[in-house]
């Protein structure tokens, strides 16, 4: 088996990560579309890091941070944005807007939690203006 940069194993496990995120993102997506939002970047990156979702909710940018899970045995989802997190958040926000000038008034910093138990589909939950 094929080993990472820092020696541990790499599995499928992974894979199946970027699925569930890819997944929860797609969810995401389409709840605040449903909000009346209009999405207009995904997965944008930088040297600091990434966002998941920009969109915009009229005159207010919106950084989203999409966080999907299978279970809570770690948690909720948005117990994983850290303050640290939404430090660069703040930071990404500032540099996309640099590069991408849309003339918001307000920049705003969400969380999508997308919690898959079963079958039943997904759990969404939105956390509005949590940093």
């Amino acid at each position: 088996m094929a080993t990472t940069g820092t020696g541990r194993r790499k599995g499928t496990g992974g894979v199946v990560r970027a699925a569930l995120g890819a997944f929860g993102e797609e969810v995401a997506a389409r709840h605040l579309v449903t909000k009346g939002m209009a999405i207009l970047d995904r997965n944008w990156r930088c040297d600091i890091g990434e966002i998941d979702l920009v969109a915009r909710d009229r005159d207010v940018l919106v950084v989203c941070e999409v966080k999907t899970r299978r279970g809570l045995g770690f948690g909720t989802p948005a117990d994983a944005v850290t303050w640290d997190k939404l430090s660069r958040l703040r930071r990404l926000a500032a540099r996309w807007l640099v590069e991408h000038p849309v003339g918001a008034v307000e920049v705003r910093i969400d969380v999508v939690e997308v919690l898959v138990l079963s079958n039943d589909g997904p759990r969404v939950e939105h956390l509005v203006g949590v940093g």
